[in-house]
């Protein structure tokens, strides 16, 4: 799933379509936003993404890191958060022509999780927005939901490394 830029609205085949004027349209791959591939990469769709915020969708499989007898542990919603503010940011270097996100090291500010552990099939939806960035350093807050609770709420801190000259 993806997003139009000028209109939110949702699209399918894992592309977000890029509105360049009136009439140009470019579709840009998801991987195209965040760095992780494979198995690492835990979303499965772009439900809205814009300059505040970007709301995703993961299904938590038996493929995922953490799991064991039937279910994953709740940590792994660090990397969901993560990886919404991966995207978020992707998004908005992709408006300003500068490419998608790039690696970061991310730490946990603070959390608090309501869960052990969350089944498999299970659709979690991702909220994060940014709090603030200054340089190299960024602070996000996130809300992982499963249906209408929310199963983790955090901030992480993500350091990227220096911009190429």
């Amino acid at each position: 799933m993806c997003v139009s830029k000028t209109s939110n609205t949702i699209l399918p085949r894992g592309e977000i379509s890029v509105m360049e004027g009136r009439m140009e349209r470019t579709s840009i791959e998801i991987e195209a936003l965040i760095p992780h591939r494979d198995r690492m990469r835990l979303i499965t769709e772009v439900l809205s993404v814009d300059e505040e915020r970007a709301v995703t969708s993961a299904i938590a499989k038996e493929t995922w890191p953490l799991f064991s007898d039937g279910s994953v542990d709740t940590l792994v919603t660090v990397e969901l958060v993560a990886q919404t503010a991966a995207l978020l940011e992707g998004w908005k270097r992709l408006q300003s022509k500068r490419g998608g996100a790039t690696g970061w090291l991310v730490g946990i500010k603070n959390a608090e999780f309501r869960s052990m552990r969350i089944p498999v099939n299970e659709t979690l939806v991702t909220e994060v927005r940014r709090s603030y960035a200054l340089e190299g350093y960024a602070v996000f807050a996130g809300t992982v939901s499963i249906g209408s609770e929310p199963a983790v709420t955090m901030q992480i801190q993500a350091f990227r490394p220096e911009e190429d000259a």
